[in-house]
């Protein structure tokens, strides 16, 4: 497969998921696909694929004590720039699978940070952490006891 296949298979791939943690959150079927790590192992094994065939030994230098010129560089390339948006993915998808979790377990609304999640990863996991902040501080009473993990307010 070429980067270009891959780059537009790992963005199809990751939409059902996202599509299920938004549209049908509450569906027995979404929290069982959810509930599996199969489709990280996926798209992280796509980005392995890719990142096996950009490392190189001047690559793995300027990655190794990164300056923004270099990693500016490394992007120029389409395979590299796959293999970076690959990466963004998987985590993405990762962030938003937690945040999901969290709203199943605690009943916090996660519509809005998961939608962020998949636009802008670290921007829906702060919505999100804000959101539980709120919820805990004005609303306590709306919201069934936290399970024994940690809460945005305890970070």
């Amino acid at each position: 497969m070429t980067a270009e296949q891959i780059f537009s298979f790992a963005n199809l791939f990751v939409l059902p998921f996202w599509a299920l943690m938004i549209f049908l959150p509450n569906w027995t079927v979404t929290r069982r696909v959810m509930g599996s790590y199969i489709p990280f192992v996926i798209v992280a094994s796509l980005y392995l694929y890719l990142l096996t065939g950009e490392i190189n030994t001047e690559s793995a230098q300027a990655l190794a004590n990164p300056k923004l010129a270099d990693i500016a560089r490394f992007f120029a390339d389409e395979s590299a720039a796959a293999t970076g948006w690959v990466h963004f993915l998987v985590l993405d998808l990762f962030v938003g699978r937690w945040v999901y979790w969290q709203g199943q377990e605690t009943g916090i609304w996660t519509v809005h940070s998961i939608a962020l999640c998949l636009f802008a990863g670290p921007l829906g996991l702060l919505s999100h952490i804000i959101t539980t902040w709120i919820t805990q501080k004005f609303f306590p009473n709306n919201t069934p006891e936290a399970p024994a993990t940690t809460t945005a307010a305890e970070l």
